[in-house]
């Protein structure tokens, strides 16, 4: 079998950062953006644990379907399995330095909320309990400080 693209990039030498992972067209003409929101650097920084990634996944998703300038062209977000980062779908083409604001938004409503986590219930969710907020807070004020606010281009394209 052919080895998917994703699996092509150095990742001994992926830096945190965000990036675009791969654009694919829908029958009907759109295109479909997919980033790549690289929290800790692969096989070198912890992995980040799959009950923050659930805080934070049900924190972004909300907050970004909520947003009134990009709400209606993102398809979708979620965590990935190997527990590093993030995918961000959106519709269109928009480059990374196009969705720092947005990201910058979206990392600091994680690391600044308190209460409830949005669809937190049982009714709400499939596994619900299954959430460290605390350590979402944590990882997104990590990379809000330290690769947003001062994102580099090393942080926005792949190694060769």
């Amino acid at each position: 079998m052919e080895k998917i693209a994703s699996f092509t990039i150095d990742h001994l030498r992926l830096l945190r950062g965000v990036y675009v992972s791969r654009i694919d067209n829908t029958p009907s003409g759109d295109s479909i953006t997919t980033f790549d929101i690289r929290l800790t650097e692969p096989n070198r920084e912890p992995a980040i644990s799959p009950e923050a990634l659930h805080a934070m996944e049900h924190l972004a998703a909300t907050l970004l379907r909520n947003n009134e300038e990009w709400k209606e062209r993102v398809v979708y977000w979620g965590p990935m399995g190997c527990c590093t980062g993030n995918y961000l779908l959106l519709q269109g083409k928009p480059s990374p330095n196009e969705i720092i604001p947005l990201l910058k938004d979206t990392f600091r409503f994680i690391a600044d909320f308190e209460g409830e986590v949005p669809g937190a219930t049982p009714k709400d969710c499939g596994n619900y309990s299954f959430m460290d907020l605390a350590e979402a807070k944590r990882q997104a004020r990590r990379f809000l400080n330290e690769v947003l606010e001062e994102i580099k281009l090393e942080n926005m394209t792949y190694p060769q």
